[in-house]
């Protein structure tokens, strides 16, 4: 409880991206050692049995020695995922002058801190006239262009005035989007904010959401575990249903379908075909017999489906090829449903919040209102699921997605 304590104070369950590698290893040996001279003075006042100093002193050198070496490893597999573009940090900078490309130049030189520079947002109008083609907009639409380009921080790199940069931080923390400043820039406005360094550039971090990374890492494992135990169980199932698609009707077993994921990232997303080969191309022509409002679109009785399709419809057997996207890391077993790119075409701003988090095979829609029509509604569970996820959330709706499918009233 001592070491969780000391590591929690000298900020080291925080982001890897807010302190250097020499930084962390000099507060994992404080925590640890502080830790141990606490163990040693609580053996040495309580009346239990007597324990070698040397063993206590061994324990408490080794235990240091692991801890480093575990933040170690863990730093080097953080690099190597942000170098391939895994849980990278979109961000905006706001000013577009000498410490703005400064700051751009160092964020793009330290690839493996897991930032990714999106574009300037001009705060004057010689900036937003310079013709550079990083400018991707003024200080004015700020919000939404950190919406629309699914920016996870901003940052300011010139002085500005102190109600923008309030007004700034009220609208990104109800976007869900953290805001940093160069220091020296506002009086009294970060006053209790402590001073990050994102390599050698110092700033202030003036709201910061929570972020739950133990759950996350958690629903992580839960994911790849249950996607590949459901993988190795149900193959011989998968096998069967792949032979009778094939005989079923002509065309390909799988269903290869673009669908956009996280942070507007393309991923192929795999189902057991279940419609006619040109289905695709069928679709304009069924247009006038949509059931669902707005941008969605089915059918009840779509004559594009197999026989062999509304079977595996109406229990869910057309998705469990999307236990490989999960293990792949393009979805989840739990969140909103992967939208079309000309689905989010037409998204409003608010609707791109669905798009903060990985999409699921299940979901709060899926179980809530799968058969509701309206639009609205499939919007509204999907971003009350995103404001309010919870480990427990995930679990209570896989639960409830097994009833839905042994009900078969998954279609």
């Amino acid at each position: 409880m001592c070491l969780i304590f000391f590591t929690r104070s000298y900020g080291l369950y925080g982001p890897i991206q807010n302190r250097s590698g020499l930084h962390e290893q000099r507060m994992t040996i404080q925590a640890a050692l502080t830790s141990g001279l606490l163990l040693c003075g609580t053996l040495y006042l309580s009346s239990g049995e007597f324990v070698s100093r040397v063993v206590v002193i061994l324990v408490v050198v080794l235990s240091t020695l692991l801890l480093c070496m575990r933040r170690a490893l863990w730093r080097s597999l953080a690099y190597r995922r942000f170098r391939a573009g895994m849980e990278t940090r979109n961000v905006l900078i706001v000013g577009a002058g000498r410490v703005g490309y400064a700051l751009r130049n160092h964020l793009e030189s330290l690839q493996h801190l897991g930032f990714r520079f999106k574009g300037f947002v001009a705060l004057t109008e010689r900036e937003a006239e310079s013709g550079d083609a990083d400018v991707v907009g003024d200080v004015r639409n700020c919000l939404s262009l950190a919406r629309s380009l699914f920016v996870d921080e901003i940052f300011f790199s010139v002085p500005a005035e102190k109600k923008l940069v309030i007004k700034m931080v009220e609208e990104a923390r109800t976007a869900g989007i953290d805001v940093r400043v160069v220091p020296d820039m506002y009086d009294g406005l970060a006053w209790n904010a402590p001073v990050e360094y994102i390599g050698q550039f110092p700033t202030i971090p003036l709201h910061r959401k929570d972020f739950p990374i133990g759950a996350f890492l958690l629903k992580r494992t839960l994911d790849t575990t249950l996607s590949a135990l459901a993988l190795a169980v149900l193959s011989p199932v998968m096998v069967a249903i792949a032979i009778a698609v094939k005989f079923d009707s002509d065309g390909p077993i799988f269903y290869r379908a673009q669908r956009i994921g996280r942070k507007g990232r393309n991923f192929t997303c795999y189902k057991f075909r279940t419609m006619v080969q040109d289905a695709d191309r069928r679709k304009a022509e069924l247009e006038h017999m949509n059931e669902r409002d707005g941008i969605l679109f089915k059918i009840a009785n779509d004559p594009r489906i197999t026989r062999l399709g509304r079977f595996l419809r109406k229990y869910s057997l057309d998705e469990l090829p999307q236990f490989y996207n999960v293990l792949r890391g393009d979805m989840s077993l739990v969140g909103p449903r992967p939208p079309m790119a000309n689905e989010v075409e037409q998204y409003d701003l608010a609707h791109l919040r669905r798009l903060d988090v990985l999409p699921g095979i299940t979901g709060l829609w899926q179980v809530e209102a799968r058969q509701d029509p309206s639009f609205d509604s499939y919007i509204s569970l999907d971003t009350a699921y995103v404001e309010n996820w919870s480990l427990l959330m995930d679990l209570r709706i896989l639960a409830r997605t097994v009833s839905v499918v042994v009900s078969g009233t998954g279609s």
